[in-house]
């Protein structure tokens, strides 16, 4: 027979369990309320993938064009190599480092396929972990992609940050950025978007990207290049590339082989679900890109053995055949130039249509897919609740989210939930 303790102490665990069930009810997911939301005006600005002006998936037509050609091909389904496709991974880096590069043209660089900019990033965080021969510390961006921290601090390294973000702005903290930068001790590792960066669209000018090489030159700093945008930034993947390829030409960084990239062709070519991206370090000279090829190979091998084919050969057969780069050329300057049109609308309802006393240029002097809105949180709920306008408590939209037929709308929602602001 149960004691009376015993049956005292299980007549509560009915109460005990209704109480721990309530422990996530916190957690939002605003996604799911976005689709449950019945409002016909509802606003998703969290997606982080291109949209057109129709709100739907756009996939180009530079890259239908060569799955033509490669279907007609009747290609096998062999695995890669580990460092991926060779026509591939040489068309990326002279698309990030430039047709004269001369650590290309020197065979300098150790470039390998990777799953996507993430990937990417896994392979370079490992890699320094394992072989970086000072200390094991990286600096990130304050505010950076949310991924970032996760993936190098699970590679092994010490997840150190700088500032970036000024709040009061809405713009580049550039003398914080200098100073942490200078005061970081030296050999460290310094992670930076290389354009449109991500969460803020707060970029450096190219006299600011001058004045943060020579700092990270000056103290034996080693760059880590975040290149996930390049060409959908600005339209020209030539401007968007200024950063990465200064910091190779001057100074002494390449030369001591301080640097590597992570790169990425999901935005602008479109190739979300390919996972087509690449890493590359460059070397002192070709001798040491080899030893640095063979380590990348030896990390790679237990990760995922090989990367996925197809991704890589529409990207290859884009960049390498003349007439289909040519197009894509077109193709990422107008999705860019949609992003910077939706930016330059939104402003002009804000400040000619509603007269709104706030200021709202950084909304047009961010650039690429993400803006730092500077709404407060409590701005975002009532977006949310009164206007059907989903984005996250931070205040980041997705540029990508607005359209022809929406801005207006978004333009009006902002001011009615900002025109109070003391």
């Amino acid at each position: 027979m149960l004691s009376a303790s015993y049956a005292a102490r299980n007549a509560r665990l009915p109460a005990l369990v209704a109480r721990s069930a309530s422990t996530w009810a916190n957690v939002k997911m605003v996604t799911e309320a976005f689709k449950a939301d019945a409002n016909p005006s509802k606003m998703n600005l969290g997606v982080g993938a291109y949209r057109d002006d129709n709100g739907k998936p756009y996939v180009l037509s530079c890259v239908r064009k060569a799955e033509g050609i490669l279907m007609d091909k009747a290609l096998d389904k062999e695995y890669l190599g580990i460092t991926g496709l060779p026509t591939f991974t040489s068309a990326a880096a002279r698309l990030a480092y430039g047709e004269d590069s001369h650590v290309l043209g020197e065979k300098r660089v150790a470039v390998t396929q990777s799953i996507s900019g993430t990937g990417a990033l896994r392979i370079g965080g490992e890699f320094l972990a394992r072989w970086y021969p000072h200390a094991k510390r990286i600096y990130l961006p304050t505010p950076s992609w949310g991924n970032h921290t996760p993936i190098m601090r699970d590679s092994g390294l010490e997840v150190h940050a700088y500032r970036y973000f000024d709040k009061s702005t809405n713009g580049l903290d550039i003398e914080g950025m200098l100073a942490d930068l200078k005061d970081a001790p030296e050999r460290s590792i310094i992670l930076l978007h290389a354009c449109a960066h991500n969460p803020t669209g707060v970029d450096p000018t190219p006299e600011q990207w001058k004045a943060i090489h020579e700092v990270v030159d000056a103290k034996g700093h080693f760059a880590f290049f975040d290149m996930a945008y390049q060409g959908f930034a600005s339209g020209d993947p030539q401007k968007d590339a200024f950063a990465l390829r200064h910091f190779v030409s001057e100074g002494a960084i390449a030369g001591e082989g301080r640097l590597c990239l992570a790169q990425s062709f999901a935005k602008n070519i479109g190739l979300y679900g390919e996972r087509v991206g690449t890493f590359s370090i460059v070397g002192a000279d070709a001798e040491e890109a080899k030893r640095v090829e063979s380590q990348l190979k030896i990390l790679i091998r237990p990760m995922y053995s090989n990367p996925p084919m197809h991704g890589a050969r529409i990207v290859s057969t884009v960049l390498n055949t003349p007439e289909l780069n040519e197009e894509w050329l077109g193709e990422v300057k107008t999705m860019a130039d949609r992003i910077i049109t939706m930016r330059e609308r939104l402003f002009n309802h804000l400040v000619d249509d509603f007269n709104s006393k706030l200021d709202w240029s950084h909304i047009t002097s961010q650039i690429g897919m993400f803006c730092f809105t500077g709404l407060r949180p409590e701005e975002v709920d009532r977006l949310k609740s009164e206007f059907a306008v989903y984005l996250t408590r931070d205040g980041r939209i997705s540029i990508a989210g607005i359209s022809s037929g929406n801005v207006e709308y978004l333009a009006k929602a902002i001011h009615e939930v900002t025109k109070d602001r003391a």
